[in-house]
């Protein structure tokens, strides 16, 4: 599956031309065409509303990328990368969803009152406020290791994947419940929220798969 890959005029395809199926040695990178023979691209679209296509592939030549076999550190590599900016990205959502449900909290009315002095409420809306800001130190470090090129790349990101997925599921949450049933409507933003944090937790890896990831990268 390929992000916008039904637009896409060629595509960068892994195969591997060597090695056992789980070792990350013999991996190769290709260029092919997406009008080549033997290639098949459908349209899917996701939860969140976005594009992503399902690519088949049927004897289909390509363009060697690189050096055969010797693929692997680039993909981590660039993995590692994407992972870092996708956490941005769910953290900027999880801002995002924030700010809507404390100005909702302020407007909203029940029991003649607005439910934003309710203190039950003012915990939860606290608690999505740390994790957040939990988050943008974990973020801010997988970032700052991207431009350093540090040699702890892979752990900060997969930290920063880690925690911030953890803190989207959270504030997703409560600001669907905090807005009631009209949070589940396209009239809410938060419902769009809601939907592209469960898409993006599971892109690349999701948190279960980082954990394991940091445990292993750690020594455990």
């Amino acid at each position: 599956y390929v992000p916008d890959g039904h637009v896409a005029d060629v595509l960068v395809v892994v195969a591997r031309t060597a090695g056992e199926r789980d070792a990350t040695n013999g991996l190769s990178l290709f260029l092919v065409e997406r009008e080549a023979q033997g290639v098949t691209v459908q349209r899917r679209i996701l939860a969140d509303g976005r594009n992503m296509a399902e690519v088949r592939f049927d004897a289909a030549s390509g363009e060697l990328l690189g050096t055969a076999g010797q693929a692997w550190p680039v993909i981590d590599k660039v993995i590692d990368r994407a992972n870092a900016v996708l956490a941005a990205e769910m953290l900027g959502s999880a801002q995002a969803a924030f700010e809507r449900t404390m100005e909702y909290l302020k407007t909203r009315e029940q029991f003649g009152a607005l439910i934003g002095t309710f203190q039950a409420l003012q915990h939860r809306a606290a608690q999505m406020f740390c994790e957040i800001e939990l988050s943008k130190s974990a973020v801010l470090k997988a970032l700052e290791a991207v431009d350093t090129d540090a040699p702890d790349v892979a752990l900060c990101s997969s930290l920063a994947k880690v925690q911030v997925s953890e803190m989207l599921r959270l504030v997703s949450d409560e600001a669907i419940q905090m807005h009631g049933g009209i949070g589940m409507t396209d009239e809410e933003d938060v419902g769009l929220y809601l939907k592209r944090a469960r898409v993006a937790q599971q892109m690349l890896g999701d948190e279960n798969y980082h954990l394991d990831r940091y445990a292993r990268l750690r020594g455990y």
